[in-house]
């Protein structure tokens, strides 16, 4: 049975780690709609809609 000779420190561990590990940045989209980036596949969080139809109807603030 394999047994650790000894102690594997957190740097090393760690360093180990990180190199399977790419920060990358999202994937962004246009929305045709409204023109702003977005995720893909997902309601546009600015005028709330997916697939160029109106999903969710965006309430003005007023005061």
């Amino acid at each position: 049975m394999a047994v650790p000779k000894g102690k594997v420190s957190k740097a090393r561990r760690n360093t180990r780690n990180s190199a399977n590990f790419k920060a990358v940045a999202p994937t962004l989209v246009e929305c045709p709609k409204c023109h702003e980036m977005k995720k893909p596949h997902t309601v546009c969080k600015k005028c709330g809609s997916y697939k160029g139809e109106t999903v969710i109807v965006k309430k003005e603030k007023t005061k």
